[in-house]
């Protein structure tokens, strides 16, 4: 077993990129590894074996949105993933990254620090310093080494980047090259190059993109999901993996999840499922990461400070800490859930009702 805390997802799952690209047929944009079929295939899963490796789904969810990706990072123009905290924008832009280029490492973090050499490329002073401007001293930017590879640049949370980054990448989307004056070069960008950035909405007027640079991506809103069963496939297969691979033996009931699940869209609506009760909704993002890390923390608790069985009590204390971030008033929406929605429903809501009575007292 690996040592790495996280594979990225071209090394965890090599062997279903290897079997989809034996059997791959499809026609294949230049520099890609795989057909735009096959890619939707790897993204969403398959009905059945491919040369006998099972295709996982890495994303559940519409299938039209995923085809509409795949299609734009096929054309000329970058590809652009937005939506609310939590929605897998990250995970489809790794995932896609892997299967068509191979690697999803040449990746940006858009942050208010992000200068322009993470965008194009810096130097190495002590050799700039020793012998001048070289190609040896020169240190290339994931997006310049996605450039020269032909492979896919990943620029995360870019409206975090602040207008003059966003600038830079107006060249090189419109040009598809990065002059370096220094050298009197300029870098064209192999075929297969293209960028997928994402985006979140929340983060909307941080540093809001400008036109310019809105025209050169596609946008693609990823939603957050609302169909209950939905999102208890998404999370009960993300905790499920989380606890393979931090070996936690502590398996969390079914009816659990869907109490989690159920009680996060409840509180992100507003409203009951049954439409009866108005609920407080939290200021906090209660997206469908977060519910995966409140399930999968749950388990630890119980597997090393509770019974060994994961209970509402368990799940309630894993659910403070991440919806407490926006300050003590999501506790008190959280408590007044309890009471007026817990409290009388049966089975396991019953015990969450006592659980929030012992640990959201005032």
């Amino acid at each position: 077993m690996s040592t790495d805390i996280r594979l990225p997802a071209e090394v965890k799952y090599e062997a279903e990129l290897t079997a989809l690209s034996a059997a791959d047929t499809g026609q294949k944009p230049i520099g890609w590894r795989l057909s735009p079929r096959a890619v939707e295939a790897y993204v969403m899963g398959a009905d059945k074996p491919v040369n006998g490796v099972a295709i996982t789904p890495k994303y559940i969810g519409n299938r039209s949105l995923v085809q509409v990706a795949i299609a734009t990072l096929a054309s000329d123009r970058a590809l652009l993933l937005t939506g609310e905290p939590g929605t897998a924008k990250s995970w489809l832009s790794e995932h896609l990254a892997a299967a068509i280029s191979g690697t999803s490492r040449l990746i940006v973090q858009g942050t208010a620090g992000t200068t322009e050499e993470h965008i194009k490329y810096g130097w190495n002073y002590a050799l700039l310093l020793a012998e001048g401007p070289s190609p040896k001293a020169l240190v290339p930017s994931p997006v310049y080494r996605a450039m020269q590879g032909g492979q896919f640049a990943r620029l995360e949370e870019i409206t975090r980047t602040a207008s003059e980054i966003q600038d830079a990448l107006i060249s090189i989307l419109s040009e598809k090259q990065i002059a370096v004056p220094e050298l009197g070069e300029i870098l064209p960008a192999s075929r297969g190059f293209n960028i997928i950035a994402t985006a979140n909405s929340r983060d909307r007027g941080v540093n809001e993109m400008s036109a310019a640079l809105k025209r050169r991506f596609n946008f693609v809103t990823v939603p957050v999901v609302e169909d209950l069963d939905q999102e208890i496939r998404i999370v009960t297969k993300r905790e499920a993996e989380l606890r393979t691979e931090y070996q936690v033996g502590v398996e969390p009931p079914a009816e659990l999840a869907k109490l989690l699940v159920t009680l996060f869209q409840e509180l992100r609506a507003g409203v009951t499922k049954d439409g009866a009760t108005k609920i407080k909704p939290p200021a906090s993002v209660l997206s469908t990461a977060e519910a995966i890390s409140v399930l999968f923390n749950s388990t630890i608790l119980a597997q090393h400070f509770g019974k060994g069985t994961v209970t509402p009590d368990d799940l309630l204390r894993s659910m403070i800490g991440a919806i407490a971030k926006e300050g003590a008033e999501d506790v008190k929406t959280v408590r007044e859930y309890c009471e007026t929605v817990a409290k009388a429903r049966g089975g396991l809501w019953k015990e969450l009702y006592a659980a929030g009575r012992q640990q959201l007292k005032d």
